[in-house]
């Protein structure tokens, strides 16, 4: 497997090349991925990150698992394998050996798509980060969630701000968020659990805006 652990960094934001179409490129804060690490298995060898846009929640996964594999359509000069995670033909990313796990915040309207590679490709499990409105709906419904229960909903207490093509460590928003998780399989079927308010505070580092944000140590 090829591992690619972006580090972040001032360099990594001064080197971003906006795609043409990047209205999907809003960077996950690194405090709500380290949210998720609670509801995973012990199984966390290798993770692939297949939207890793500028590597915000691809170095995070790092802290977490030993071998971390991202890749994304566009090359945001990270050095992330460049390919699309859905579709077919050449450009589409491979990741070999199967990774344990895929986690990623997907493109809203590719979302389902992403899930249900994921699904095919992961060893062990599968976390998106999705907004709570996607859980909506009659065709997500038939055509992933009955067939493929996930195992947790993780629904966070307090807002996630997100913002187009860089992380704002002070924006605000109205959009609720949760981790979508497909791992161990239950008797008792998709459980719904919180993830409580302050993990905001209490996860973000003080070198994450140094890190990620171009920000002074």
């Amino acid at each position: 497997m090829t591992v690619t652990v972006p580090s972040g960094g001032l360099a990594v934001m001064a080197n971003r090349r906006e795609p043409p179409d990047s209205l999907d490129f809003f960077p996950t804060p690194p405090w709500a991925t380290r949210a998720l690490f609670p509801f995973l298995g012990d199984e966390t060898r290798t993770v692939w990150e297949p939207a890793a846009g500028m590597g915000h929640m691809a170095a995070v996964l790092g802290e977490h698992f030993d071998a971390v594999f991202s890749s994304d359509v566009h090359d945001y000069g990270i050095g992330a394998t460049v390919g699309s995670f859905v579709g077919e033909g050449p450009d589409v990313a491979q990741c070999v050996p199967m990774p344990d796990w895929i986690i990623t915040n997907p493109p809203f309207n590719l979302a389902m798509e992403f899930a249900h590679r994921a699904l095919r490709t992961a060893r062990i499990g599968v976390a998106l980060l999705t907004r709570t409105a996607w859980l909506e709906g009659g065709e997500r419904y038939r055509e992933l969630f009955e067939p493929h229960p996930p195992s947790i909903i993780a629904l966070f207490s307090e807002r996630v701000p997100m913002v187009k093509g860089r992380w704002d460590p002070k924006a605000s928003t109205a959009t609720s968020y949760a981790w979508v998780v497909w791992g161990e399989r239950s008797t008792r079927g998709t459980r719904l659990s919180w993830i409580p308010p302050g993990q905001r505070e209490r996860l973000t580092k003080p070198d994450d805006v140094f890190r990620f944000a171009g920000g002074r140590p």
